[in-house]
């Protein structure tokens, strides 16, 4: 059954794009913004507890927040979608032995923040606002996590962010775009009415939001792994960032999905931090 319910959502609102589509982008939008897991699970929650909680205010969001205090450099960790903080534990356990201070964020729907709405400018705000608190000097993004805080960067510019850290990471919001259409099924109708949605909140066509091409006017130093069998986010992708963003290092892996949880790559980024 789970294989064919996005079509039979999507056949839905592709029906009702016949009467409104200005409705059935709205359906859509809330739907591809809408996360169904990602809350803290108890064993989770007995982990997180050894950080220091606080949380920080976006508009009307509060977004918490976890610290594993150390005296180095601030690192912040941007989880990805349909996740939260407590990915990052083994990462974590690597990093504190060395005595960094670690950050991490629960973004807006996901976690222990509030919210029912995601997505990743939305996040870029959050970001912003945790990295001005904490005088962030690295972050470290995983797939929206990562595109999240491209477009953070690509905007503010902060001076305070020397490194930047990007896991299976998105190239181009209109590829996600465009394979979340094709899972549902939408028709033309929803997918022009989509992106007059995107255009009249944001002011621009979902082809603008590319974080590759953002990557070309961020000075800070970055890291690029991406797996060659990433099923969620493709390959090419990575390919992608290691073409535009500059000031790079790119590695590819094999074997470790989108999730990317290995010592391995967990011993690339040490390494990157302490170049």
């Amino acid at each position: 059954m789970n294989t064919y319910l996005p079509k039979i959502i999507g056949g839905t609102i592709n029906f009702t794009s016949y009467f409104s589509s200005r409705f059935a982008a709205k359906l859509a939008i809330d739907l591809f913004s809408m996360p169904k897991k990602g809350k803290i699970q108890p064993e989770e929650s007995e982990y997180l507890k050894s950080a220091t909680q606080d949380h920080v205010l976006f508009e009307s969001l509060s977004i918490k927040t976890y610290n594993w205090k150390g005296d180095k450099e601030t690192i912040l960790l941007a989880h990805g979608w349909e996740s939260n903080s407590f990915r990052w534990m083994d990462l974590i356990e690597s990093l504190r032995p060395l005595n960094y201070n670690i950050i991490a964020l629960d973004a807006p729907a996901h976690g222990a923040s509030s919210g029912k709405l995601f997505n990743a400018l939305l996040y870029a705000e959050c970001i912003k606002i945790v990295v001005e608190k904490f005088n962030v000097h690295t972050i470290v993004g995983h797939s929206v996590g990562g595109m999240a805080s491209v477009f953070f960067q690509h905007k503010y510019q902060i001076k305070s962010i020397e490194k930047l850290v990007l896991l299976g990471a998105p190239a181009d919001f209109i590829g996600v775009f465009s394979r979340y259409e094709n899972m549902m099924g939408y028709n033309k109708r929803v997918s022009k009415a989509l992106e007059n949605q995107v255009l009249k909140k944001y002011n621009h066509l979902p082809e603008y939001f590319s974080p590759a091409n953002f990557s070309k006017e961020i000075q800070a130093k970055g890291l690029i792994i991406h797996d060659k069998k990433d099923r969620i986010i493709p390959y090419k992708d990575g390919l992608k960032f290691k073409q535009n963003y500059a000031n790079s290092e790119f590695i590819a892996t094999k074997g470790f999905g989108h999730g990317l949880k290995s010592e391995k790559v967990y011993q690339h980024i040490l390494d990157f931090l302490n170049d």
